[in-house]
């Protein structure tokens, strides 16, 4: 396990302290539906926002309900993809106003903020794909959140926004993710006027991957993670850790990496096995191990 997802770890256990000491929760966790349900089959980790009521915001406690279901087991072999769905038409109207008042204070705040930012870093860190499996609004953090993700399905009738700018409460920490998602210019205008966008407009700008009919959406989701699932795990694994930081770089230090990884990559045994078998012409036989087939 990396250092970064071991020291993630270790605070959650702080994080989960706090938010329990927090005015805000008024239901026990025995007598209250739980806020994200996790489900996994064939190496597909499913986790459903699930708090339609609220049009699953993002409140602290989602959060951190969130960021578990993504890190428990995240080394099991066995895992090879992540699909992030909701319950209700609402995928994420974005944080919890009640949360952002100033009977919460400045601590509690910067808590909100800093584990909303925790999760949508770790969404992009670790090493498995990360799907957004979008059928509604997704607003805001909502927002956020699909454009953490490494891929994005969503409905014809999905629409993104940030609005925040309208309640005066600027989107600056969706900015981060959107502002890599999509061109400067769109960024801003949705920033700067909260104006929502369609869905084809996200494709259009690269905000989503795919749109399809609300009938075709679990199935097109599913179908992409099923494909993920015949790569190798530690192939993709290299890969996604390469990209993510080429991107914050240069491109002659970006193609420096890039030699880097791909020359590390045919290192390892999946990477000389995908090659013998192209050649033979038959299917690989994945080891899914990080062993090195030469030195």
């Amino acid at each position: 396990m990396s250092e970064m997802v071991f020291r993630r770890l270790a605070s959650l256990a702080c994080i989960r302290r706090h938010f329990l000491r927090s005015s805000q929760r008024t239901l026990s966790t025995e007598t209250s539906p739980p806020l994200t349900i996790r489900e996994q089959e064939d190496g597909i980790r499913r986790i459903i926002l699930n708090n339609p009521k609220k049009r699953n915001a993002l409140s602290l406690a989602m959060m951190t309900s969130l960021r578990e279901d993504i890190l428990t087991d995240i080394d099991d072999e066995d895992l090879r993809v992540i699909i992030i769905s909701a319950r209700g038409p609402v995928f994420s109207s974005g944080h919890d106003l009640k949360e952002l008042t100033s009977a919460q204070g400045r601590d509690y705040h910067t808590s909100v903020f800093s584990v909303c930012s925790e999760v949508m870093t770790l969404i992009q860190d670790i090493p498995v794909p990360v799907i957004a499996m979008v059928n509604g609004i997704a607003t805001a953090a909502g927002c956020q959140l699909v454009a953490s993700c490494d891929i994005a399905v969503a409905t014809d009738k999905s629409t993104f926004a940030t609005p925040g700018v309208n309640v005066g409460l600027f989107c600056s920490t969706p900015g981060v993710a959107l502002g890599r998602a999509v061109p400067r210019k769109v960024a801003m205008e949705m920033l700067f006027t909260g104006r929502p966008i369609t869905a084809q407009e996200a494709l259009l700008h690269g905000l989503v991957s795919k749109v399809v009919s609300e009938e075709r959406l679990e199935e097109e989701a599913l179908g992409i993670a099923r494909r993920v699932c015949e790569s190798s795990r530690p192939v993709l694994a290299l890969g996604k850790a390469a990209f993510q930081r080429q991107m914050a770089q240069g491109r002659d230090a970006a193609y420096a990496t890039a030699v880097a990884v791909m020359v590390d990559n045919l290192a390892l045994r999946d990477g000389q096995e995908g090659i013998r078998a192209f050649l033979e012409k038959r299917r690989p036989m994945w080891t899914n191990s990080t062993e090195k087939a030469y030195k």
